[in-house]
């Protein structure tokens, strides 16, 4: 059986946690952000959890993470 590739995009859109959740960064932060107040740049750090549906859409493209699971 030949390798599973995997989907360089999804790889450099999301992480996966040692538990196995997914998370993305926050939306908002490539350009405009001198405007903001300090408090909604604060906000923004971090990173958010995927919706459990579009979870197992990405680890559709990452065969090595799910393979963990």
């Amino acid at each position: 059986m030949p390798k599973l590739k995997t989907r360089k995009a999804v790889k450099k859109r999301v992480k996966v946690t040692g538990s196995g959740k997914v998370t993305r960064r926050i939306t908002g932060h490539n350009h405009y952000n001198r405007k903001e107040t300090g408090r909604e740049g604060m906000a923004k750090q971090g990173d958010v959890r995927l919706f459990k549906a579009d979870e197992a859409n990405m680890l559709r493209g990452l065969p090595s993470k799910s393979a963990q699971r």
